[in-house]
């Protein structure tokens, strides 16, 4: 049987998505359960990382199971050996393996010739971990995200499309302001239909919105865009008189780390009553769990 793996959100089903949150929750109750014992995490990072890394290491503990670091200096996958020869090696001596790189079509590949799960942990396309954190934080504050109005206030990039693909599963509003030519993928614009709305205007698209969320304005390996990028996004930084706009109680998210003054003012960043960035942050740790737990076919073991 083909292992499942998490490439894209719609890798799964609403029932599916929903069910990793409740397991996130539970976990974020009892957070040490030794049910993966023996099992590995091959961990393979071409993009630096800090909550990506220590929320799968420290889960992984938790769980019972131990990891494996690889940058491209420690694998043959730093020397051109092909993708699908380095799959079919690891894939053999792990039980699950997450990449964290650049290319979306390099963690596909991957996963095709792969024996065992393989986990996004983010591509220049999209995070689909971030957003299991990211749902998990708004059901712990304000309950079901489905028919709520959810604003994106930046570029269009891998934050962007991993909510596109959640308002596809999870039936919710998605209103995005970005700059002209800074629209996320014009196809998966079209895959979520009239769910989802374009902007110019920040101001408008965060109007009655219940949640709003942004990320820096020039990802890993854009920072030779970062000026221009700052010019381009000078009157989308969310900040109070922005939220103000929302739906009273709208929280604010940042998948982090934050260029405080530049996206987000530090006034709304540090403001816990409407910011839940750390809770969001933490929620890395508990939905991954739960979804290494799914996609091992153990999400009954407590």
């Amino acid at each position: 049987m083909r292992p499942r793996h998490l490439r894209t959100l719609l890798d799964l089903s609403k029932t599916e998505f929903l069910q990793i949150i409740e397991k996130a929750q539970y976990l974020k109750k009892h957070p040490r359960q030794s049910v993966l014992n023996g099992d590995v995490l091959a961990m393979i990072f071409e993009k630096s990382s800090t909550r990506t890394r220590v929320s799968f290491e420290a889960g992984m503990a938790q769980l019972g199971g131990s990891t494996i670091f690889l940058s491209p200096t420690d694998t043959q996958l730093g020397r051109g050996e092909p993708i699908q020869d380095s799959a079919r090696v690891i894939s053999s001596m792990v039980d699950i393996v997450m990449i964290r790189t650049f290319k979306q079509a390099d963690i596909e590949l991957f996963a095709e010739y792969s024996a065992v799960p393989v986990i996004n942990g983010l591509s220049d396309d999209f995070h689909p971990c971030q957003l299991l954190a990211d749902i998990q934080t708004f059901v712990e504050h304000r309950g079901s995200i489905e028919t709520k109005t959810v604003a994106w206030v930046g570029d269009g990039n891998n934050m962007c499309q991993s909510w596109l693909n959640a308002s596809m599963l999870l039936d919710f509003n998605l209103h995005i302001a970005c700059p002209k030519n800074f629209d996320p993928d014009p196809e998966l614009l079209e895959m979520a239909g009239p769910r989802v709305t374009l902007f110019r205007d920040p101001k408008q698209a965060v109007a009655d919105a219940h949640l709003v969320a942004t990320d820096v304005y020039a990802s890993m390996g854009q920072e030779a865009e970062e000026n221009l990028r700052l010019q381009e996004f000078a009157n989308f930084q969310v900040n109070h008189d922005l939220m103000r706009r929302a739906s009273k109680g709208a929280l604010f998210m940042h998948c982090l780390p934050a260029h405080r003054g530049e996206e987000v003012s530090e006034q709304l960043l540090e403001d816990d009553s409407i910011s839940v960035v750390w809770d969001e942050a933490e929620n890395r740790l508990h939905a991954q769990k739960a979804l290494m737990l799914f996609l091992l076919g153990k999400m009954q073991d407590n």
